[in-house]
């Protein structure tokens, strides 16, 4: 029996006055599953994100979180979603844990459970000794995981993950990829990872491959691997995208 379907995307279309950035995109993810989401820059990941979100608003196509639809009943869809967005959006001059109750005001939590999901999420982070620091005295792994932890805090379905590991270090980077993948098994939470880093992507991963913003390939990691005729998954990236890595 297959999982639910946690987020579904719709033959999704969306231009920048006379330029195409998605051209009618459709895909399913389910609970259990970490996608990743593949392609060279100006592929179109971020605007995928940005409507997913509603930063921006959906024009043509349709996009439902756990059946509710984005633009009707986006309150209840937004609930289901946690967002860790590539650039920072953490309060540097406040510590981790008021960073954290901040979240957790802002969906109604009440104080004792507020901080027991804080306890419970920075614990699994190995973050919790530090909750009283600023954010700005954290180095960037350990802002990257404290982001992790705020989005997780409502329990969402989906977890949404921006190109996360930009600019960290290799074993900041590495530990990143291992919990997220760890999440989707240990919670059955869906993830949706924009990445360009062939080293992120796990052998059970769910993989969509966008390329100037049309999906160029969607399956498992074997069966693009098989529609591609190739080894690796470098190998199948590279056939998809043309070599257009720019």
């Amino acid at each position: 029996m297959k999982s639910p379907i946690a987020l579904s995307v719709e033959d999704l279309s969306f231009s920048y006055s006379e330029k195409k950035a998605l051209d009618r995109v459709s895909f399913n993810i389910r609970s259990g599953e970490c996608t990743l989401l593949l392609g060279p820059n100006g592929a179109g990941k971020s605007t995928l994100f940005s409507l997913i979100t509603r930063l921006y608003d959906t024009r043509n196509g349709r996009i439902e979180l756990c059946g509710f639809d984005i633009k009707q009943q986006t309150r209840s869809a937004l609930a289901k979603l946690g967002v860790v967005f590539q650039q920072t959006t953490l309060d540097m001059d406040l510590t981790v844990i008021q960073n954290l109750r901040y979240h957790t005001a802002l969906h109604g939590m009440g104080r004792k459970l507020a901080n027991q999901r804080i306890q419970q999420e920075l614990e699994r982070l190995s973050m919790y000794e530090r909750r009283f620091e600023k954010v700005r005295q954290l180095n960037g792994g350990h802002r990257r995981r404290v982001e992790i932890a705020r989005a997780l805090l409502h329990k969402p379905a989906l977890l949404l993950l921006d190109e996360p590991t930009v600019g960290l270090d290799v074993p900041s980077r590495l530990a990143i990829v291992e919990y997220v993948h760890q999440l989707t098994i240990e919670e059955n939470l869906a993830v949706l990872w924009a990445s360009h880093l062939i080293d992120e992507i796990y052998p059970d991963d769910h993989l969509i491959v966008l390329h100037k913003g049309r999906v160029k390939a969607n399956g498992t990691v074997d069966e693009v691997l098989k529609i591609t005729h190739t080894a690796l998954i470098k190998d199948a990236f590279y056939t998809l995208t043309q070599g257009d890595y720019a």
